[in-house]
């Protein structure tokens, strides 16, 4: 596959913006990677694992040459991020994102671009809870999906080589409009992550008898609270910039945790089979 792009500057050099990165070298879709940090040691693991060509904490230096400026950063971070980065970056440069919220992307950086430049906004629905340089992974997005949400500033030649970086990475690249993504994704993606920190909250300190509840759960209770150990700082962004399709998915999910109560409380065999019987024919439709 043919280059890309001439620069590829990743702001932010985790999982995914690490992985996305090792995908562009082994392909030879970049002819240069630079990673943007806040962390030296992390940036040292990008540079010692050969993710990055150079690594930077200077926004100016990561800016010179990039025709495409990558923000992985948490959400809320961007607009400061780009601000810093506008005055060196090249007049056409692409800028496109990781973030899982859309419609505030579009509308905190459209604003801010030059005339020339172009925002490709993306969501590669993939991850672990695992975080860093030292997690990240060329296989990561095989068969999953990266939802673009083209806006007023997608230019289509743009928007065309972003869909092509992220189809060499073997993902599965859909068109969709941000607020459609953001109602979907808080209900699949921004609610079990809420729902699974919510629990591990409610037990973490809760004793019995002088003894730990969570010591007695077994694989219920880590595959429930897997998530529970995702980046803070990146679910607090989500949170506050995708809040009304969360709270909507929220009250959801609260309508659905009120049958569970009523019915036990009434002991109602019936339903309970029925909200369990639901629940599993949910799940079994996961793939």
């Amino acid at each position: 596959m043919s280059v890309l792009f001439r620069q590829i500057t990743i702001c932010g050099v985790g999982l995914i913006g690490g992985s996305l990165a090792m995908v562009a070298r082994r392909e030879g879709l970049a002819g240069r990677i630079v990673g943007l940090g806040r962390g030296q040691a992390n940036l040292d693991v990008a540079l010692a694992r050969g993710i990055v060509d150079f690594a930077t904490r200077d926004s100016a230096e990561a800016a010179r040459g990039a025709d495409l400026v990558m923000l992985a950063t948490p959400v809320m971070t961007f607009p400061e991020t780009l601000k810093a980065m506008l005055p060196y970056l090249p007049d056409d440069a692409v800028i496109t994102d990781v973030g899982s919220v859309k419609s505030w992307v579009v509308d905190s950086l459209e604003p801010m671009l030059g005339p020339r430049m172009a925002l490709v906004a993306a969501h590669p629905v993939a991850g672990k809870e695992t975080t860093g340089a030292a997690a990240a992974e060329p296989g990561l997005f095989g068969g999953r999906r990266v939802i673009i949400t083209p806006s007023a500033r997608s230019l289509p030649g743009a928007a065309e080589r972003v869909e092509a970086l992220w189809r060499a990475t073997g993902a599965r690249v859909e068109r969709m409009a941000p607020a459609a993504h953001d109602a979907i994704l808080a209900r699949a993606s921004h609610l079990p992550q809420i729902a699974a920190s919510a629990l591990a909250a409610a037990l973490g300190d809760e004793r019995i008898d002088g003894r730990a509840a969570i010591e007695y759960g077994a694989g219920g209770l880590r595959d429930t609270t897997r998530i529970a150990a995702s980046s803070a700082e990146m679910w607090r962004d989500i949170c506050l910039t995708n809040r009304d399709a969360i709270l909507a998915a929220l009250r959801l999910y609260r309508g659905s945790l009120e049958r569970f109560e009523q019915a036990v409380e009434r002991g109602d065999a019936g339903a309970l089979i029925e909200l369990f019987e639901r629940g599993r024919r949910m799940r079994e439709r996961l793939t």
